[in-house]
């Protein structure tokens, strides 16, 4: 399986209110449940107003649109950084999954699933 990383910064925050200039950015996800309205988003690109904010993500995707019959492959890539104590912050779309880590914990990251078996694409 190949994955890519975005050569980005990123912050998870919650905010109070979605503007529609938030999606301007290459990369932005909105979460709204009942309870709180969360944002992940370049970390140049939070809202001034925002209620709370956790900056220093970097993030990879997996390549290609995964079909949804897929099964456990999020839950592959989770167990590996589980494995070698690295949290993550996942964000699924249509096509496939987002999985943020803490900066400091990235290059570890990056390391363990090349020697899981996993490919970074190059571009």
């Amino acid at each position: 399986m190949e994955l890519k990383i975005i050569d980005q910064d990123f912050s998870v925050c919650k905010i109070k209110e979605f503007s529609p200039e938030l999606l301007k950015d290459g990369f932005c996800f909105v979460g709204r449940t009942d309870e709180e309205l969360s944002l992940v988003c370049a970390a140049k690109q939070v809202p001034e107003d925002a209620l709370e904010r956790d900056d220093g993500w970097k993030a990879f995707r997996i390549q290609g649109v995964l079909d949804f019959s897929l099964i456990g492959i999020l839950s592959a890539i989770s167990a590996v950084l589980a494995e070698n104590k690295i949290g993550i912050f996942a964000v699924s779309t249509y096509n496939t999954d987002y999985i943020l880590t803490k900066e400091e914990n990235f290059p570890k990251a990056v390391e363990c699933l090349k020697q899981a078996g996993y490919r970074f694409a190059t571009s």
